[in-house]
């Protein structure tokens, strides 16, 4: 595939992007290097390679949901500048 100097001034509006003539020469350089190399993947063998995870493929990995750190009130509440009892005292905020 061939990119010209037309297409990346269009694209270039399109992103509202303002190139000159030196800087459209730049990237449609650039850009058809990129285009090379995803042309240079289509080379590549993958008949036998199976897909990766998918959406169809991918199981979500799940742990057992237990508590593993907690039960310890006093060392929680150790931290509050205010308390009452087992619970923090803030400030009234709803008269």
């Amino acid at each position: 595939m061939s990119l010209d100097v037309k297409t990346v001034a269009k694209m270039a509006r399109l992103a509202r992007i303002g190139l000159s003539e030196e800087e459209l020469q730049a990237h449609q350089k650039e850009m058809q290097g990129i285009i090379g190399w995803v042309d240079h993947l289509n080379e590549v063998d993958i008949t036998d390679v199976p897909p990766m995870v998918g959406t169809g493929l991918a199981q979500p990995r799940l742990r057992d949901d237990k508590v593993t750190d907690g039960n310890c009130p006093e060392a929680v509440l150790s931290n509050a500048p205010e308390r009452e009892g087992p619970f923090y005292t803030v400030p009234k905020v709803v008269e």
